[in-house]
């Protein structure tokens, strides 16, 4: 059955022949209201539709920003959010032009704004989230928010509770954000919400708490996948193990919060060193892996030494200060000719890391690879 637009209701007789009395009553007014709330309906519930296709957090992000532009153009979008659940580490990232920029601004939490937001969970214009939060907490400091200078706060709210906060700068072409446009953006917020907190959810689930690294679980999963990849390609994959040298000593020194500091940073390194699509994981206590797709040898013991002389050079933060912190490698690399399966795969990996520790730690060992490993491999299984 055809649905008649607008246009073909004016245009109906019986709509002609009372077109004054209906203009006087503000039918026609009440019929293009009407109209323009369906079409903002539709283009919430298109944008909706587009922010869940995404697979990352950057993704969900970009595409907020494409959809709050195109209803209405601000000098910046700045998205401001907690990635790990148990860690104060904030992540701020603004857009200018649908572009990412860089606006120079530091924000050490978010947890003062948490109370607020709980009981206010709605847009609210800056100054006057401003006069209320320095009104009711004495010691919050406004002062990076006041540099970004945005005109309207949104709430990134969910069952966990705040996300995040989304600050959206001036309009660019009109005076303020009208109410049609406030509650835009709040019900927009709420399926940018969702959207974050079902890949956090499943971020959680594949990742180390402690380190943000992959958990052991993906990694098992990820390395059986290339495996088989391997035998349908020609390209073959490698795989590092790596193991924190004398890492009981930092416990037994300095403490368990100092060990777990040694883990993050080992794990800040090794996630700088790394490619998008490789694979570095928590295997287990203090030790990792790197899962490294389509990678031969040599460059696998180029990245493998990469990691290991970072690691060497840095500088964990902590008082009284700590001794430094080395790491043993192992590298094994897999093609289709490869008979192993994952946990032969990874014995051999532990097995050169056994040599490099053997052979005075802090350095990287590549299985099968020359004659001295065979020397010293033959020797061990004799």
């Amino acid at each position: 059955m055809k649905q008649d637009t607008g246009q073909d209701f004016r245009s109906n007789p019986k709509i002609i022949q009372h077109y004054a009395l209906l203009q006087e009553i503000g039918v026609f007014s009440h019929i293009d209201q009407l109209n323009k709330e369906i079409k903002s309906c539709k283009n919430l519930l298109a944008g909706a539709v587009d922010i869940f296709n995404r697979t990352t957090i950057d993704e969900i992000l970009e595409a907020t920003v494409w959809k709050i532009s195109d209803q209405f153009l601000p000098s910046f979008i700045s998205f401001l959010w907690k990635p790990f659940q148990n860690k104060e580490e904030i992540t701020l990232k603004s857009y200018r032009n649908y572009k990412l920029c860089d606006i120079g601004v530091t924000v050490g939490s978010i947890e003062p704004f948490i109370p607020f937001f709980r009981k206010f969970p709605k847009p609210i214009a800056f100054e006057m989230f401003s006069y209320q939060l320095k009104d009711s907490v004495k010691s919050v400091d406004l002062a990076p928010l006041e540099k970004i200078d945005p005109e309207i706060l949104i709430p990134i709210m969910g069952p966990s509770g705040l996300y995040g906060i989304v600050m959206i700068g001036r309009k660019m072409l009109e005076e303020g954000y009208n109410n049609e446009e406030l509650y835009f953006l709040e019900q927009l917020m709420g399926f940018v919400a969702q959207a974050i907190q079902n890949h956090l959810h499943y971020e959680y689930s594949v990742r180390d708490v402690k380190t943000g690294l992959f958990n052991h679980g993906y990694f098992m999963t990820r390395l059986s996948e290339e495996l088989a990849r391997t035998k349908r390609e020609e390209e073959g994959a490698s795989l590092m193990v790596m193991d924190v040298d004398k890492f009981k000593n930092f416990n037994d020194s300095y403490g368990h919060l100092a060990g777990d500091r040694v883990l993050e940073s080992i794990a800040h390194m090794i996630k700088q060193a790394v490619r998008t699509g490789d694979v570095p994981s928590r295997f287990g206590g203090e030790e990792f892996t790197v899962l490294l797709p389509k990678t031969p040898r040599q460059t696998a013991w180029m990245v493998a030494e990469r990691i290991r002389t970072s690691i060497e050079a840095m500088k964990v933060p902590w008082e009284p200060p700590l001794p430094q912190v080395t790491i043993s490698i192992g590298v094994i690399s897999f093609d289709r000719g490869t008979n192993a399966g994952a946990e032969e795969i990874i014995s051999h990996a532990d097995e050169a890391l056994y040599q490099s520790k053997e052979n005075g730690r802090n350095r990287t060992t590549v299985w099968g690879a020359g004659l001295l490993f065979r020397i010293q491999r033959k020797s061990r299984v004799a």
